[in-house]
């Protein structure tokens, strides 16, 4: 029986990966790096700043410190919060869904974004009290794809991972909640159907993903 929710946040609820995106791209620039839209779909959505920049870094042979790591991640937050406040982020029917999902199931989060990023998103839409908890970038030893944010959520539920379902938008999330022990369930809402193959289910709206369903898998 499925007794808790956790949720991904970036392309799940809050459709900012084009902003995560935009942001890569300004703080690129002046380094004479250019991302595309692809490659950032294709290699690095799912893993946080640091991951990023440090991915990036050995696939471009450029010198990454901790000092210019840091810089780089400070920079691109910048420049990330004030494109979130130009405009709304949710994806439609977020605010529904998740007010569903409280009325019957504790709900989290497990996300690679920064704390503040969400803590910003979800004041700007009063969710805050929706969610018991937030695990976010550098609260576990190791980000997604690796087991670690899901592992802390079901802690933080006081649940066995098994009594845990995870909601995601990436293969990498996908096998971290798996990893983690939680069953998943995949969203169209970055990647097509045959990408996402390895949840429990998939749907393609924030509409389908009910407590019906969750049930269901249960």
């Amino acid at each position: 029986m499925i007794k808790a929710i956790v949720f991904d946040f970036d392309g799940v609820l809050a459709d900012t990966e084009p902003l995560h995106l935009r942001a890569y791209q300004d703080v690129l620039a002046p380094l004479g790096l250019t991302l595309t839209r692809d490659e950032y779909y294709s290699r690095y959505l799912g893993f946080d700043d640091e991951g990023v920049f440090t991915a990036l870094a050995e696939a471009h042979g450029f010198s990454l410190d901790r000092a210019r790591l840091d810089s780089l991640i400070v920079e691109k937050g910048r420049v990330y919060d004030a494109f979130v406040e130009a405009g709304a982020v949710l994806y439609p029917g977020a605010a529904a869904c998740i007010a569903a999902m409280a009325r019957a199931f504790p709900l989290g989060i497990a996300s690679g974004a920064l704390r503040h990023e969400i803590q910003t998103i979800l004041r700007a839409t009063g969710l805050t009290n929706q969610f018991r908890f937030i695990v976010a970038s550098g609260d576990t030893a190791a980000s997604k794809p690796a087991p670690d944010p899901y592992r802390r959520a079901a802690e933080l539920h006081g649940i066995e991972p098994g009594h845990c379902l995870a909601i995601e938008d990436s293969r990498w999330g996908i096998e971290s909640a798996k990893a983690a022990g939680l069953s998943c369930v995949a969203i169209t809402h970055t990647y097509p159907r045959d990408q996402l193959s390895s949840a429990d289910a998939i749907v393609d709206s924030l509409a389908e993903f009910t407590p019906a369903l969750v049930r269901a898998l249960g």
